[in-house]
């Protein structure tokens, strides 16, 4: 009889072991779903385009005539070669591409929803969806190399690299075995012995059998202990938790490497911001247009007409705001160039010049003879101040003026390093979460503390300015010193060593490109998207907020379920756990934690409609204040 009854019981004891192991791996399974979404994006067949001659040269249409299209494996395409890709279709690897004109969907690397609208010299990444028009792209990186391998790669190292928090999970975790062992032979000495002499109408239950028989119970009891006592609780509390945080932060287009990082970003009370590329979008553009007697659009046309075949920055920024415009860009003849001055072509019969005020009127003295300049500098600068105000003029730019041979200076372009669309608006949220926001800059103190001004750090000991690479370092250490935490986000390789040194290092990325400082950084931003800080600390916060409820889950219930297995309850109560009811107990338990960890999703979906609501009220608000300012 006694037999039989052990028999039934470790069947009903495995039985519910298997059972939360199986619903545990399936919740594990789902936690890292994002990651084989990802897998999944890489396309396995690619559309080869080669000379159908054998020789090399192909025309800049999308499809050439005089070329043959061989669907191949993803894998045998090399570094070199000519794709095709078609609406529709995902892009199999990294490249540029050489003809055609699209729009394609780069939320999986970037996590912006709109589409990226892509042309002839434009990057396009493995996983991404071309949408509207077909492309032929040039091969750059394959296989391990493309963007998303490397993607998929990150957050696999960042899943395996332990938090402190999983360290002392660890470190409880072993003596706590010995202990558990340690209780169970306790109590089966303590009923075998004591226990049943001193309550002898526990005998009675149906634990102790229909013999009453006192080892049956003991055994029983200390066999309970053992099995409900759930360690796998404890050590499934921080790496479930990381697992889901770092794969949902992949997912919407920021990589955050290990758990270790996640527990720091979750305490940073500093962010320390770079200011070019990082507060402002690192590249000249046009900031504003002042006119005489013509619209923007002909200062525009004539200034871009002259600078097309030159290769400065600046000329680059006027011909781009120009065909972002569609302005019809004349033909000219003549160009000139004066390195540092500027540059003269004939445009539409008359001769136009670009450059520095004072080499403006030079060229219209030599040119026309009776010009007598005005005072064009500071009629101009009063138009700008009523069209920009005076932050524009203040931050780092360059004002390039027009000249039109026989009417002298007919207008200027303010050509500026401006300020990214969610600078300001980040850095109110980041004030409003209570973390102080700091400015470290190598630029002049004028255009640090315009753009300082701009979006909010009003403090003076929040602005540095004139700082080389070195001394931005010894402005982390000694925050660190002072028992601060702190995440500094750069994007350039100036910004490396205070990347590496700080507790976070945050990196924008451009266009999937590396650099030191994405190298050197903890977390990369690969939307380019300064907003994406606030939805890496959420998700920080939130995390570390699951592995906590976690361990308080797997302590809480060890101290409640251990007592109540070694019969506590059953002198007073004449209850007591059976061994398979514990190994329910114990199965439901890691069930719980891995559950609770994917709870995350939801709770972090949340804090991205909280994010973007604050954001559109802060730049609602940043806008009026701008009309104030004004």
């Amino acid at each position: 009889m006694l037999h039989s009854l052990m028999n039934r019981m470790q069947v009903m004891l495995l039985g519910f072991v298997l059972l939360g192991r199986s619903l545990e791996e399936r919740a594990r399974l789902q936690a890292s779903s994002d990651m084989k979404d990802l897998l999944s994006l890489v396309s396995s067949q690619s559309r080869l385009v080669v000379p159908a001659d054998g020789g090399s040269i192909l025309t800049n249409e999308v499809f050439p005539s005089e070329a043959a299209c061989f669907e191949v494996p993803t894998d045998d395409i090399r570094p070199g070669d000519f794709i095709l890709i078609l609406p529709g279709e995902t892009i199999p690897v990294d490249g540029k591409v050489v003809a055609g004109v699209s729009v394609v969907d780069e939320s999986m690397l970037t996590g912006e929803p709109l589409p990226v609208r892509k042309g002839s010299g434009l990057s396009v990444s493995a996983g991404t969806v071309n949408w509207e028009g077909p492309l032929r792209v040039e091969v750059s990186t394959t296989g391990a190399m493309s963007t998303i391998s490397k993607i998929i790669r990150m957050v696999e190292e960042a899943q395996g690299q332990e938090a402190p928090v999983q360290r002392l999970a660890d470190v409880i975790a072993g003596p706590f075995a010995y202990t558990v062992l340690t209780l169970s032979a306790a109590t089966f000495v303590f009923w075998y012995f004591f226990g049943t002499n001193i309550f002898p109408y526990v005998l009675l239950n149906n634990i102790a059998g229909p013999e009453e028989s006192s080892i049956l119970l003991s055994l029983k009891l200390a066999i309970n202990v053992l099995v409900v006592a759930c360690p796998c609780a404890l050590g499934l509390a921080t790496p479930t938790a990381v697992l889901v945080g770092t794969s949902l932060g992949a997912k919407r287009g920021f990589l955050v490497r290990g758990g270790d990082v996640l527990e720091r970003l979750a305490g940073v009370d500093i962010v320390a911001f770079d200011k070019t590329g990082t507060l402002t979008e690192g590249k000249p553009s046009v900031a504003a247009v002042a006119a005489f007697h013509y619209n923007d659009e002909t200062i525009l046309r004539l200034a871009a007409a002259v600078e097309k075949t030159t290769t400065h920055p600046i000329a680059k920024a006027i011909i781009d705001k120009a065909e972002s415009l569609n302005l019809d860009i004349p033909f000219t003849r003549g160009q000139i160039t004066e390195p540092g001055f500027g540059a003269l072509a004939e445009v539409d019969g008359t001769i136009v010049a670009v450059g520095l005020m004072e080499w403006v009127h030079e060229c219209f003295n030599k040119v026309s003879g009776n010009y007598e300049p005005d005072d064009p500098k500071s009629q101009i600068r009063k138009m700008l101040l009523k069209t920009t105000g005076s932050s524009s003029l203040e931050q780092s730019k360059s004002v390039v003026y027009v000249g039109r041979e026989g009417e002298g200076i007919i207008g200027a372009i303010v050509v500026a390093d401006v300020l990214r669309d969610d600078a300001r608006s980040t850095v109110l949220r980041l004030q409003k979460m209570g973390i102080r926001t700091i400015l470290l800059s190598g630029d002049r103190e004028e255009a640090v503390a315009s753009v300082a001004e701009m979006v909010r750090i009003n403090d003076t000991h929040n602005i540095n300015a004139c700082l080389r690479p070195h001394e931005k370092s010894n402005f982390i250490s000694s925050l660190q010193k002072q028992g601060h935490s702190v995440a500094m986000v750069g994007d350039g390789i100036n910004d490396a060593p205070s990347l590496a040194l700080a507790d976070v290092g945050v990196a924008l990325r451009l266009q999937a490109r590396e650099d030191a400082a994405s190298d050197a950084a903890s977390v990369i931003l690969l939307g380019n998207r300064l907003s994406q800080i606030l939805e890496a600390i959420d998700l920080a916060r939130a995390t570390i907020s699951k592995v906590h409820q976690n361990l308080a889950w797997a302590i809480a219930y060890n101290t409640f379920a251990i007592p109540l297995a070694a019969g506590v309850l059953l002198p007073s109560f004449n209850f007591a756990l059976t061994p398979s009811m514990s190994g329910g107990m114990m199965a439901l338990s890691s069930v719980l934690v891995v559950t609770n960890s994917l709870l995350l999703q939801f709770h972090y979906n949340h804090i991205q409609e909280n994010n973007l609501q604050s954001s559109n009220n802060f730049r609602y608000k940043a806008i009026g204040t701008q009309e104030v300012d004004q």
